[in-house]
């Protein structure tokens, strides 16, 4: 086997089918590929469970309760971030929206919002929600959006989910306007917590996690559009949240207190190596 396609780990879906798969690691890109990728039209059925709390406003478990404390802090913090470039007509896409909130964090905030989910009940959440309080509409396809362009372009967690990836990207670009700005947030899996837990960290989620990222993966798949990278930013509650789980798939409990002693150690170790368990990348049109 070439070290295009050497074998980095070999783990399970945990939280829906539990069959097992593979991670290859293409020394090339420094990228991670999910081996078997699903079919297509086999993709969905991997979504299908309660455990998969971002399609979902389930407040039922410990864990359910301490996402959705978690998702409205971070709405402030991404509302503050996409309101630091200063938009004059501030419109905004959010691909792969769930259920809807940020879309309506953005809508208090002043902008004019559209938003992409192919799951059916997170889609049917985030319309009533919208419907409620805007005119919007959330489309199932991003290829449903022809003409429009936006002054921001948002992908929190689902880069990972893309199977035709560079023409993902091209097809994210030919969105954005001239002077728009692409906000990609991804896991690490060269954190400190990604590699304490290894075949069991949750960030790995296969199989709906096709591709694993790295800071020099990220650089070459947008520079190679043409794309460049402003900043890099941390998502600090995401090694603790990912510890938790990943606690579980290890032990079969959430250990509580030493998955935050995980997160928090994880966190420390990212302030010199800036490998945090996910990071926030600020991306530009490159100038011709």
């Amino acid at each position: 086997m070439s070290d295009k396609n050497l074998v980095y780990l070999t783990l399970k879906d945990y939280s829906v089918s539990g069959e097992e798969f593979k991670l290859l690691y293409n020394s090339e890109t420094d990228m991670l590929e999910t081996y078997p990728q699903p079919k297509l039209e086999n993709l969905p059925k991997y979504y299908e469970s309660s455990n998969y709390i971002s399609h979902t406003d389930s407040k039922e478990s410990v864990v359910d309760k301490l996402y959705q404390i978690v998702k409205k802090a971070t709405l402030k913090s991404k509302l503050k971030l996409i309101n630091s470039f200063n938009s004059q007509e501030k419109d905004i896409l959010d691909i792969g929206c769930g259920t809807g909130e940020f879309l309506l964090t953005c809508k208090y905030g002043g902008w004019n919002v559209v938003g992409v989910e192919p799951n059916v009940n997170a889609k049917h959440l985030a319309n009533q929600k919208l419907y409620k309080k805007t005119s919007s509409k959330i489309v199932d396809d991003i290829n449903k959006i022809k003409t429009q362009q936006f002054d921001v372009i948002t992908l929190w967690h689902v880069l990972e989910h893309i199977p035709n990836i560079d023409n993902y990207i091209s097809k994210l670009k030919s969105l954005l306007k001239p002077s728009g700005i692409l906000i990609v947030a991804v896991p690490n899996y060269k954190s400190f917590d990604a590699l304490y837990y290894k075949k069991y960290w949750a960030a790995f989620d296969v199989p709906r996690h096709l591709w694993h990222f790295s800071k020099k993966s990220i650089q070459l798949l947008f520079s190679n559009q043409n794309l460049n990278i402003e900043k890099k930013l941390p998502m600090y509650f995401d090694s603790f949240y990912v510890s938790m789980l990943s606690e579980k798939y290890k032990t079969g409990k959430y250990n509580f207190s030493k998955a935050f002693l995980i997160g928090l150690y994880s966190n420390l170790k990212a302030i010199r190596s800036k490998e945090y368990s996910s990071l926030i990348y600020v991306i530009r049109r490159a100038e011709n």
